[in-house]
């Protein structure tokens, strides 16, 4: 005798195996470009020869000296400093630090958007600024998209100081998320074929093994 509940439970099951193509059909549309970058990007990035691609080598260069206005006694810290030549150059992005202050007034600092680099060494004393900004083609700024957070961990001075770059965080942060969506999806998918399952266990063991090889087994083996 068929229990009551067998109905609905059978309606829920279809319900969600529906919501789940759907979404996973979505999803992927919504990711694709992303996913064509980073994988463009990761191929670039891991054959460095490749002529075509090259950006720093093609990359073009200014020089030039800056006046800026004195930095009022209210502007305190490195990091306010820097905020504030940047400010009067009319330069956005984010900041990194490449080396430590032994002279208050010679400032030394870099900033970096994607395509564009600053050079900055600033004469706190003279109120001089002397700028150098290279700038690298299309390549050069998806390149750079690959591995773009704004942050370090090996430097704790280094954090997000350019919104975009929050955005970007944010947005690599979605695609992440997407993609875990994306895999348990298909695993349900998969999983409601039974006569794809054999094969789908070989190649789901065959990918657990090489990925585990590189995660795991070259810290024990080598």
């Amino acid at each position: 005798m068929r229990s009551a509940t067998e109905p609905t439970a059978a309606r829920w099951r279809v319900r969600l195996e529906r919501w789940n193509r759907k979404l996973h059909y979505y999803a992927g549309l919504f990711l694709l470009f992303f996913l064509w970058l980073f994988a463009v990007t990761g191929l670039v990035l891991n054959h460095p020869t490749w002529s075509f691609a090259e950006s720093w080598t093609k990359r073009t260069e200014t020089n030039s000296e800056r006046a800026i206005t004195a930095l009022g006694p209210e502007v305190k810290g490195d990091l306010a400093q820097a905020q504030e030549i940047m400010r009067q150059l009319g330069i956005e992005g984010d900041i990194l630090w490449t080396t430590t202050r032994t002279d208050t007034n010679q400032f030394d600092f870099q900033v970096r958007r994607p395509g564009h680099y600053y050079f900055i060494k600033a004469d706190l004393a003279q109120n001089r600024v002397t700028l150098r900004h290279s700038t690298v083609n299309l390549w050069g700024v998806i390149k750079v998209l690959h591995v773009f957070s704004g942050a370090s961990i090996d430097d704790p001075r280094q954090n997000r100081d350019w919104a975009l770059t929050t955005v970007w965080t944010y947005s690599m942060d979605a695609v992440a998320a997407g993609l875990i969506f994306m895999v348990l999806s298909s695993l349900y998918m998969w999983w409601e074929l039974p006569q794809k399952r054999l094969l789908g266990v070989v190649v789901l063991g065959l990918g657990s093994l090489i990925c585990g090889l590189f995660c795991l087994g070259l810290r024990w083996l080598f």
